[in-house]
């Protein structure tokens, strides 16, 4: 089993999971062509993709979805809560699955399993996929976390876990206030603190990545997104990974 980026932030975000044959894109936020370049940074095609996973409707995870989805014809899985609010831009594509923030179901060898989370969505969701030996777990776009989300994420051996912003630097940043409060609420993104908090409430006893995602480009930087989780593992900061806008990160195996 391995994962890797395909890019991670506002720009747009897709992940990749691979266990034999099965490989599921979690998110599309680029266009066709980028798309397809990125995944062959990755000595991937198209058609090598088993399946979408969405999980909201916001522009950067969904916005390529659509047409890739459709010029090679590949399934989509998409609560029926985001089905509810841009249902008609699926209406075009063969395979379209709904499910419900709760449902685990299965992609060729790989199982997932989707867990609701606190964001500014209909039916935001974030996913656990396993391939019944190891698990990843990928965690962004949440503005605070639950005891469930927690549950969900606990003894798994690889995270992509969200660190947003600094909270220093937004609230000194040039954002609208408005803005500033959606980030930092409780339906908005996590801060670097709080990630950290939410690590060091796991069992991390099986960890053998944690992969900083979906930094912000103007209020975080690589480095105090380390030093973070770094600091709920007690590890050196090199070894904690980043997913970044442009690269996202190489694969990585469990």
């Amino acid at each position: 089993m391995r994962f890797a980026s395909i890019g991670s932030g506002s720009e747009g975000n897709g992940l990749v999971v691979e266990a034999g044959d099965s490989r599921v894109l979690i998110d599309c936020g680029f266009g066709v062509r980028d798309t397809a370049a990125r995944l062959g940074r990755l000595g991937l095609a198209p058609q090598h993709i088993s399946a979408i996973l969405v999980t909201h409707e916001h522009a950067d995870h969904v916005g390529g979805v659509p047409a890739f989805a459709a010029k090679h014809r590949i399934p989509v899985w998409v609560t029926f809560g985001t089905l509810q609010v841009i249902g008609e831009r699926f209406a075009g594509l063969p395979h379209v699955y709904g499910f419900d923030s709760h449902d685990t179901f299965t992609v060729g060898d790989l199982e997932v399993r989707p867990f609701p989370v606190p964001h500014d969505a209909r039916e935001p969701v974030q996913f656990v996929v396993s391939d019944g030996a190891k698990r990843v777990g990928i965690l962004t776009d949440i503005g605070g976390t639950t005891p469930y989300v927690q549950a969900s994420l606990t003894g798994c051996d690889a995270l992509v876990l969200e660190c947003n912003h600094d909270t220093g630097m937004l609230a000194g940043s040039d954002y609208p206030y408005s803005l500033k409060q959606r980030i930092a609420g409780r339906f908005g993104h996590l801060c670097n603190e709080a990630a950290a908090a939410l690590l060091a409430g796991l069992d991390t006893s099986h960890l053998a990545h944690v992969v900083a995602a979906h930094l912000s480009q103007q209020n975080n930087t690589p480095e105090k997104a380390r030093a973070a989780l770094a600091g709920a593992l007690g590890c050196s900061p090199d070894w904690i990974g980043i997913a970044d806008q442009a690269e996202g990160f190489a694969w990585r195996g469990l």
